[in-house]
């Protein structure tokens, strides 16, 4: 996983049963709702990394995407003012909004906000994402002046991030403090209750500037197993969920549910750790690249959900580049490996120099997504004379591994290309947490992805990612194996649901509720 929504806890065992009456349950009124989602945030502070893309519920940005994926105002009254060399961007707050405690809304906020991300001291895994920040400074109550250190192309979408109250973390500290589980923010939804590795419980905000929701109570009941997920919108426990492809099948004849597939960025990798001595190995990472069976993957797992991945880009985007498609050839897999000494053993796994090919591929326990995909690529090593043996964990149990052992893990936005790469490739961010799980380090790739993010000429920057991805498939860190089309299964009791183009974080701010706010009940 590459950015904050990577670096999610999963948690250990399904969610409880809920208490009805507590507008947690599938079978409530129709002005509640419950939805079943698969993770759950480490805090609930965007100080921190939450709801850092948009629709966090409890917080709004400056601007934010609509279902088209097209920046609209929120808290700013209109798109920024953008001066001619791209260095500047004024906002304008919109007049009237409050915090949930009452408070207005300032400029001083925002400045707060940004500043704080970007302070040293804060644990913000994103840190980076906001490089090309030089200043952040309010004229007046209403104004905010952003200036950039090089014209980074898409730095308006980095201000969907959540504004927080700096009066509200007054002599807190930003990472531990009350705020991180209470927070204070100017989003359609208050909190109402956080049991960890249960649920999220939301009340609609009477005072919310975009208009009081409809949907009152809205709960997202934290359940990690697929199965159990399915099991319990089936039970009517849930009113919606993310679930497999495979898992949606079965509700195809139930005609009180739709189903809603969303086009994605999501992809499925498999991280090659350098300092691993199989996967640190460049021809078993080139012979793994073609080995797997990318196409089996999409119509046997994800049931023609999705579309092979080659890299971080899905095929269909405009900054896919044409010719860096991998074709499934198990012999010439076979001929990587034996040109480099690979030899196969009795068993006919291969060996080199006294190591044997063979190495551990860890996946979040319960995720059956995750789990297939594992077992799918095993099985195509095999063949090709490598030993991967799967294992399931929480990721307390992978994170500490993640430098020698191989993850199934999972990335994708489609804000930018920006967004996809800097934090999966870039060697200054190895073993970063969850940025650079590979501890991938390619010079050539660290000169493009600068040059990507730092120039403002679109030509410039298609011919930085084109140099991105046929790196890649020179010098593969990882196996990209999917991209993966979220689907989703809910009530068909409202009017308002749709899909956006979706980043690989699902759930919290993702899904057919991106914006619950915009339901009404059907009459």
């Amino acid at each position: 996983m590459t950015t904050v929504a990577l670096a999610v806890a999963l948690t250990a065992g399904a969610a409880a049963c809920s208490n009805p009456d507590d507008g947690s349950s599938g079978k409530g009124g129709k002005d509640s709702a419950v939805v079943g989602i698969a993770t759950e945030p480490e805090s609930l502070s965007p100080l921190l990394g939450f709801g850092k893309d948009g629709n966090s519920k409890l917080f709004d940005g400056l601007l934010a995407l609509g279902p088209d994926m097209k920046l609209q105002p929120a808290l700013a009254a209109q798109l920024p003012v953008v001066s001619e060399d791209r260095l500047t961007y004024t906002y304008t707050l919109r007049k009237g909004v409050t915090f949930s405690d009452g408070k207005p809304l300032t400029a001083k906020d925002v400045v707060f906000t940004y500043k704080t991300v970007l302070d040293p001291k804060t644990n913000n895994p994103s840190k980076s994402e906001l490089d090309a920040l030089k200043d952040v400074r309010a004229t007046g109550d209403d104004t905010v002046v952003f200036t950039l250190k090089y014209p980074y192309a898409p730095f308006a979408q980095r201000t969907v991030h959540p504004i927080v109250p700096e009066h509200a973390l007054a002599g807190q500290d930003v990472n531990t403090g009350a705020f991180t589980t209470k927070p204070v923010g100017t989003g359609p939804y208050l909190l109402a209750g956080w049991s960890r590795g249960e649920k999220i419980s939301f009340k609609a905000n009477p005072n919310y500037w975009g208009g009081a929701p409809e949907v009152k109570k809205f709960t997202m009941a934290v359940i990690k197993d697929d199965d159990v997920r399915a099991t319990r919108l089936r039970a009517g426990d849930l009113d919606g969920a993310i679930l497999p492809p495979n898992l949606a099948e079965g509700f195809k004849g139930d005609k009180g549910k739709k189903t809603h597939t969303a086009t994605t960025y999501d992809y499925r990798t498999v991280t090659l750790p350098t300092h691993n001595k199989v996967t640190g190995d460049l021809a078993v990472r080139r012979a793994l690249d073609v080995a797997v069976d990318r196409e089996a993957m999409v119509d046997q797992i994800l049931e023609g959900a999705g579309k092979p991945a080659y890299g971080p880009v899905p095929t269909d985007s405009e900054w896919f580049t044409k010719g860096t498609e991998r074709t499934h050839d198990l012999d010439a897999a076979k001929k990587i490996l034996d040109a480099a000494g690979w030899r196969p053993g009795g068993d006919g796994i291969r060996v080199k120099d006294g190591v044997r090919a063979e190495f551990p591929l860890w996946y979040p326990a319960g995720d059956k997504l995750r789990q297939d995909h594992a077992l799918a690529y095993a099985s195509d090593a095999k063949k090709a004379g490598i030993s991967i043996k799967t294992q399931a964990g929480t990721w307390e149990v992978i994170e500490p591994r993640m430098k020698q052992d191989a993850v199934l893990a999972g990335g994708g936005s489609p804000a930018d290309p920006d967004y996809d790469q800097y934090l999966l490739l870039t060697s200054s961010l190895a073993g970063d947490g969850f940025n650079n799980m590979a501890w991938y380090a390619n010079p050539t790739v660290d000169q493009a992805l600068v040059q990507g993010r730092q120039s403002g000429d679109p030509a410039v920057r298609k011919t930085a990612y084109d140099t991105v991805q046929r790196e890649l498939q020179k010098n593969p860190g990882y196996t990209f194996l999917t991209h993966i089309d979220h689907v989703y299964v809910v009530n068909d009791a409202w009017d308002g649901l749709s899909t956006q183009v979706e980043p690989h974080e699902h759930g919290l701010a993702s899904g057919p509720w991106w914006n619950v706010e915009d339901w009404k009940p059907k009459k």
